[in-house]
């Protein structure tokens, strides 16, 4: 599958996750967002770029209850909770969340 982004298109997979994480860009994830009906604010951008730092430390995408715990570390309990991060990504906030980072799908995602 493609996605098209200021003129150039870039390869997904049948999930819409980005194949090649070198392509990614804060446009790319705004269109993929856009797509699924949302408009990135700061609160997911904060939670974005936790998601690059840790893929970026461990070469792996956390599973909900990690990037929960790690939200929570770097934010605080108010930001570290499942309500307020399916809040921001309805889709499932380590599944869509991952896919805006450019990310593969965490492990044990459906």
């Amino acid at each position: 599958m493609l996605i098209e982004v200021d003129g150039k298109s870039y390869e997904t997979d049948e999930e819409g996750y980005l194949v090649n994480l070198s392509e990614w860009s804060e446009s790319l994830a705004e269109q993929m967002a856009a797509e699924d009906g949302i408009e990135l604010t700061p609160n997911h951008w904060e939670v974005i770029n936790i998601l690059q730092k840790y893929y970026q430390d461990y070469q792996v995408a956390p599973a909900v209850r990690v990037l929960t715990k790690t939200v929570g570390k770097k934010l605080g309990e108010d930001k570290g909770n499942s309500m307020y991060l399916f809040k921001l990504f309805p889709g499932g906030p380590a599944k869509q969340a991952c896919k805006y980072a450019g990310m593969p799908k965490p492990t044990g995602c459906i």
